[in-house]
């Protein structure tokens, strides 16, 4: 029997594990590197043991130091959970060598599919060879992990070289290995997968089907369970090939198999060895625990009982700390305050207060609601999502309700294309509310002076200045014998955390926190402005700042100050949180500025290059 576990991850899917291995009564083992020092994962586990280093090549990709890590710890098993190593077959292997159980798929089965090269010859299928105009358009691929790292798509042959670089580079810094290769991209499927649960004993289960095509960057964004629509005979051809896929690596544990769905056929992606992000909507409509099957298959034991049945229909959204406006340019600072409502499943692995930094993925949460229909399912889990609280960096919140409401998902009509279509639709917000920045005011006069200098005069009217969605905004209010006025609404309540106003006859509420200059009414957030602000600090036209912290990985070849650049052409790469960012010419020009070199790191707001506009 186990009795220790070191989750070989961090972050939300370390502290899912954990949950489980608590119910099992199971000590738990974390690593950390040394941003994560104080992670929620760090917190929560019996024991922590430290990986010196900040970056993932120097810690979570370190199988040697884990290994050590595990054994000092007295743990007797170790857990890969997904991305980093989980699908390295030979730390399952170093595991397995230091007398440990390994929580996962033999290391000869991971060999044969975490390449996504070799899992497609397995398949009797084949990487493109030399790439040609006729093959177009093209997918290059990382052939190990996932999570949309080390993907790019190729339209025209020009861009194959760049795009083959820029997903190696990507890849070996994700996942340690930059092999990558080429095959041909399926213009808008469905990106349907079958979960996959076998034992030692030669049982294997398939645990209903998963839609998961609303996607950006090639990464997943709202799953659900079962894949809505499928024809019966689609879906039970997804299951039969599930299911040889898993035999002929003789596989054991959780696992799944992915495809494109178009055209009423089935494509094959490739087999993940591991837990999927998503696993929690096939948690949810089966009543099973896929962590603690994983740990029974580790230990021996077969399946138990016949398959369970589905019930319901069960929808994920993952809440990342990003901009989707803004090519989905992950956001770094203090996660002040997360909460959802009740009837929601919660996993995280931050809380209030957590530090969102540059070196990891951006996903702070995943929001799961399940429901006897989909349509119930959508209905809450949006609904959840309007009423969550996110104070601190942009997160993609808004676009995950707008996009779980859209008529064409709904109707169970999306594809992969889906954000390709409507991002620019869902982005735009409409104007902001517009009596937020007063509210965000009032709550800020709470317990001042009621009265003026004089107490027999009436107060000065009061100014307040705010940046909300990108404009400024300036509100007045009095304090007088009776309270708090305003023009334009009557002050029902005001204070620190709470302001009612009766607007046209309606009360609306508004709750207000306020962190530093940064001000959160209901869902908008704003910046308070200083009465009388500082002169603003001056840069030269066409200067390009930095839009995230991060480091500077690549400067195209030939480029140095005097040179012409066009409009949109790539001056630099930047990487941050595990992702490859360009930042291009943002017209045609001279390239007059370039004060920055490969491999300097840079904060939010450095100057990286300047383009004089022709």
């Amino acid at each position: 029997m186990i009795s220790s576990v070191l989750v070989a991850n961090r972050g939300e899917i370390a502290c899912r594990v954990f949950r489980t291995c608590r119910e099992a009564g199971i000590r738990t083992v974390a690593v950390h590197s040394d941003a994560d020092a104080h992670a929620l994962h760090t917190r929560t586990a019996d024991t922590a043991v430290r990986l010196p280093g900040s970056t993932p090549a120097e810690t979570y990709l370190r199988g040697d130091l884990i290994v050590k890590a595990a054994v000092a710890a007295g743990a007797d098993a170790v857990h890969p959970g997904y991305g980093f190593l989980s699908e390295n077959a030979d730390f399952a292997r170093a595991v397995l060598d230091a007398g440990l159980v390994w929580i996962g798929p033999p290391p000869q089965a991971i060999e044969a599919m975490a390449s996504k090269t070799r899992a497609k010859e397995l398949m009797g299928l084949a990487p493109l060879g030399e790439v040609t105009e006729a093959d177009l358009p093209v997918l290059v691929k990382a052939a190990a992990g996932g999570g949309g790292r080390g993907m790019r798509i190729v339209r025209r042959l020009a861009d194959l070289d760049g795009a083959l670089e820029g997903a190696r580079a990507e890849a070996a810094s994700a996942f340690g290995d930059g092999e990558v290769f080429v095959e041909p991209y399926v213009e808008n499927g469905r990106h349907v997968e079958v979960q996959v649960l076998a034992d030692t004993h030669g049982t294997v289960w398939t645990l209903g089907t998963r839609d998961c095509s609303l996607q950006r960057r090639h990464q997943k964004v709202i799953e659900e369970a079962p894949a809505p629509g499928l024809p019966e005979e689609l879906e039970r051809e997804l299951h039969t090939l599930a299911v040889r896929a898993a035999r002929a690596v003789d596989y054991a544990g959780a696992g799944t198999v992915e495809f494109l769905v178009a055209d009423g056929r089935a494509h094959f992606l490739e087999m993940n060895t591991r837990l999927q992000v998503e696993h929690p909507v096939t948690e949810a409509v089966f009543g099973i625990d896929l962590v603690a099957e994983q740990i029974r298959i580790a230990e021996g034991h077969a399946l138990a009982g016949t398959l369970p049945r589905p019930d319901g229909h069960a929808v994920e959204a993952r809440l990342y700390a990003e901009d989707p406006s803004r090519e989905w340019a992950p956001q770094t600072g203090t996660l002040h305050r997360l909460a959802v409502p009740d009837g929601v499943r919660l996993d995280t692995g931050y809380t209030d207060g957590d530090e969102i930094g540059v070196h990891y993925d951006p996903m702070l949460a995943k929001v799961v609601a399940h429901a006897p229909t989909r349509a119930e399912a959508l209905r809450r889990l949006a609904g959840a999502l309007e009423r969550t609280t996110v104070h601190g960096p942009a997160t993609n919140r808004d676009l995950l309700v707008r996009s779980l409401r859209h008529e064409e998902f709904t109707a169970g009509r999306m594809d992969t294309g889906f954000y390709d279509r409507h991002l620019a639709a869902l982005t735009d917000g409409g104007p902001a509310d517009p009596y937020a920045p007063l509210a965000a005011a009032l709550a800020d006069a709470h317990g001042r002076s009621r009265f003026g200098g004089w107490r027999n005069l009436p107060s000065q009217p009061q100014t307040r200045r705010y940046a909300m969605a990108g404009e400024e905004h300036e509100v007045h209010y009095r304090h007088t014998r009776d309270g708090l006025t305003a023009e334009g609404a009557r002050v029902v309540h005001a204070d620190a955390a709470l302001v009612v106003l009766e607007v046209d006859g309606v009360q609306r509420k508004f709750e207000v926190a306020r962190y530093g200059d940064r001000v959160h009414v209901n869902a908008t957030a704003l910046t308070a402005l200083p009465r009388f602000p500082d002169p603003a600090v001056q840069r030269a036209p066409g200067s390009l700042v930095a839009p995230m912290p991060g480091t500077v990985v690549r400067i195209a070849e030939g480029l140095e100050p005097g040179a012409a650049v066009a409009a949109g052409q790539p001056i630099l790469w930047l990487e941050a949180m595990k992702m490859q960012h360009h930042i291009t010419a943002p017209a045609d020009g001279t390239l007059t500025s370039l004060p920055v070199t490969v491999g300097q790191q840079v904060q939010v707001g450095t100057l990286l290059a300047v383009v004089q506009q022709a």
